[in-house]
C-alpha cells in the first residue's frame, strides 16, 4: 500500500499541479486535453479508479484504503478527476453498481467506469429545500411502456457534457409514506426535452464542464420504464444508500486540500519577510493558525478513518451517525484552514496564483451539499439521545 500511495503522491505533485494554473486562469480549452493525457497516464500505470474492484479496472481498495488515497488526491482539484474518483461520477458509479439492472450497467455502469462517459445527479430544485428529498417539484408519470418528466433541477454538477442524469422525481406524489413518493430513472442527455439552461456562477465563476453546475430543465422527457432503477417509490432510499458514501468521499477529499493548504500557509510564513530580520512566522498569531490548523487537521483524519472502517466492516447504514459528525466537522475544519492559509499569504490568498481563493469559492458551499451543517448536527444528536431513552 505504501508503495501505491507514494505513486499517486508523485503523480499529483509532478503532473498535475504544474498544470492548475490552468483551471485557476479557466483556461479550459487547453486544460481539457491535457487531462485525457492525464488520464490516460494513469490507467498505463494501473492507477485507475482505486475504489473500483479489480474485475471492473479498479484498484479494488476498501475505504479505509482509499481514504488514504482520496486524501493524496484531494490536494490537486485535478485530482480525483484524473483517477475517475470524482464527484458525481463516483456515487452513481457505486448506485449503479449495487441496484442498477445488467441493461443499466452494460449502457451506463461500464463506459462510466472506464471513463468513456461522465454522468450527473439531479436532485436539488431551486424552489425546493436541498435538504428534504420527500418533497420534490419535478414529476414522471408513467405514460404506457416510457416514464414523463417534467420539471427543474439546478446544481446538477458537471451536467455540461455529461452523457446521462439520474433524476430524482415524483413517481407516487399521493402516497401516503412520504418517503415512498419519489424513484430514481436514469435520463439520457441527449433525450428531447432535456436542456441545460445555464451553468451557474458559483461566486463569480460559472466553469465549463466537469467543472460546472448545471441548472435543467425537463419538459415532457420521455424515457423507457427500464431507466428505473429499482421500484418504483425506493428513490428516498436509493438516495440514502448514494449520499451516505459520498459524504465521506467529500471529507477524504477536504482533509487533502487542508493539507495543501496547511503546507502553502506554512511555507508563506517562512518565506515572507515583514521586516529585514523578521518573518511572518515569528508573529504569535500566525503560530497560533499553524497549532491550531494541525491539530484540528489531524482530529478530523481520525474521525473519518474511523468512519470509514466501521463503513468497511458494517456498512454504511451502520456508520450514519459518523457520517454526519465528520460531514458538519471535516466542512467547517476545512473553512478554517483556508481562511488562516488565505489571511496569512494576505493579497496574494485572494489571487489565482495560488489554489486558495480557488478552493474557497467552490469549497465554502461544504457546509450546504449534501447535507447541511444544521441538519447534519439535528440527525447526529437525535440518534445519539436514543441511546439514553428509557
Amino acid at each position: 500500500m505504501k508503495n501505491y500511495l507514494e505513486q499517486y503522491r508523485k503523480f499529483v505533485e509532478n503532473e498535475l499541479i504544474p498544470i492548475e494554473p490552468l483551471l485557476l486562469n479557466q483556461k479550459f480549452d487547453e486544460l481539457l486535453p491535457k487531462l485525457e493525457e492525464k488520464r490516460s497516464q494513469v490507467k498505463q500505470l494501473g492507477l485507475w479508479a482505486p475504489y473500483l474492484k479489480k474485475e471492473h479496472g479498479g484498484m479494488g481498495f476498501p475505504f479505509m484504503e482509499f481514504a488514504a488515497v482520496s486524501e493524496i488526491l484531494g490536494r490537486s482539484p485535478l485530482g480525483h478527476y484524473t483517477f475517475n474518483c470524482q464527484a458525481p461520477d463516483i456515487g452513481n458509479i457505486e448506485l449503479l453498481s449495487m441496484f442498477g439492472s445488467e441493461q443499466q450497467k452494460n449502457t451506463y455502469l461500464k463506459p462510466l467506469m472506464t471513463g468513456e462517459i461522465r454522468s450527473c445527479f439531479g436532485m436539488v430544485e431551486p424552489d425546493r429545500p436541498g435538504s428534504n428529498p420527500t418533497w420534490l417539484g419535478t414529476s414522471a408519470v408513467l405514460a404506457g411502456d416510457d416514464y414523463v418528466l417534467n420539471g427543474r433541477k439546478w446544481f446538477t454538477s458537471s451536467a455540461d457534457g455529461a452523457a446521462f442524469c439520474i433524476v430524482m422525481a415524483q413517481t407516487n406524489p399521493d402516497h401516503e409514506k412520504k418517503h415512498r413518493r419519489s424513484s430514481m430513472i436514469i435520463v439520457p442527455t441527449d433525450t428531447p426535452g432535456y436542456e441545460i439552461v445555464r451553468n451557474i456562477s458559483v461566486m463569480g465563476e460559472p466553469g465549463v464542464g466537469y467543472f460546472s453546475h448545471g441548472e435543467v430543465t425537463y419538459t415532457n422527457v420521455r424515457v423507457p420504464k427500464k431507466n428505473l432503477i429499482q421500484n418504483e417509490g425506493d428513490g428516498f432510499r436509493l438516495a440514502q444508500e448514494r449520499l451516505g458514501p459520498g459524504r465521506i468521499h467529500h471529507c477524504m477529499r477536504w482533509i487533502g486540500i487542508c493539507e495543501r493548504a496547511f503546507d502553502l500557509m506554512c511555507q508563506r510564513a517562512i518565506d515572507r519577510n515583514i521586516t529585514p530580520a523578521k518573518t511572518l512566522a515569528d508573529q504569535p498569531a500566525i503560530r497560533n493558525w499553524i497549532a491550531e490548523s494541525r491539530a484540528e487537521i489531524d482530529a478530523s483524519r481520525l474521525l473519518v478513518l474511523a468512519c470509514a472502517k466501521k463503513i468497511d466492516q458494517k456498512g454504511a447504514p451502520a456508520a450514519r451517525t459518523e457520517i454526519s459528525l465528520i460531514k458538519f466537522h471535516v466542512a467547517n475544519v476545512l473553512i478554517n484552514v483556508l481562511d488562516r492559509a488565505i489571511q496569512t499569504h494576505g493579497a496574494l490568498g485572494i489571487t489565482d496564483d495560488t489554489p486558495l481563493s480557488f478552493w474557497y469559492r467552490h469549497e465554502r458551499g461544504a457546509r450546504i451539499y449534501d447535507g447541511p451543517d444544521e441538519v447534519h448536527k439535528l440527525a447526529a444528536a437525535r440518534r445519539i439521545l436514543k441511546k439514553y431513552e428509557s
